[in-house]
């Protein structure tokens, strides 16, 4: 079964290009991934600093697999202190059957 999340976010004031530059070039990294199907940067159109990545890997193995990649944890450690959250606040979704 695919596994589908969305990942949220806010950008601190002052932060919005070195973040917008960490998510570029990790999107690019994410989308190379085997397994992953989805990897969508969106920012809300009334609150641009306020991000939603909507992900979808092929199974629980494939995201597994992406939580391992060597480019997750530095990515993570340079976003901590560029975002208002203590961490991206993540959603894991299912399909309505």
């Amino acid at each position: 079964m695919q596994k589908t999340l969305l990942a949220e976010f806010t950008a601190r004031e002052g932060a919005e290009d070195e973040v917008a530059r960490l998510l570029r070039d990790y999107a690019r990294k994410v989308r190379e991934e085997e397994g992953n199907l989805a990897f969508d940067v969106y920012t809300k159109t009334a609150d641009p600093r306020a991000y939603w990545i909507f992900e979808v890997y092929r199974d629980e193995d494939a995201f597994q697999a992406h939580l391992k990649a060597p480019y997750g944890a530095p990515f993570n450690t340079a976003l901590a202190p560029l975002i208002e959250e203590d961490a991206s606040v993540l959603t894991f979704l299912d399909p309505m059957s």
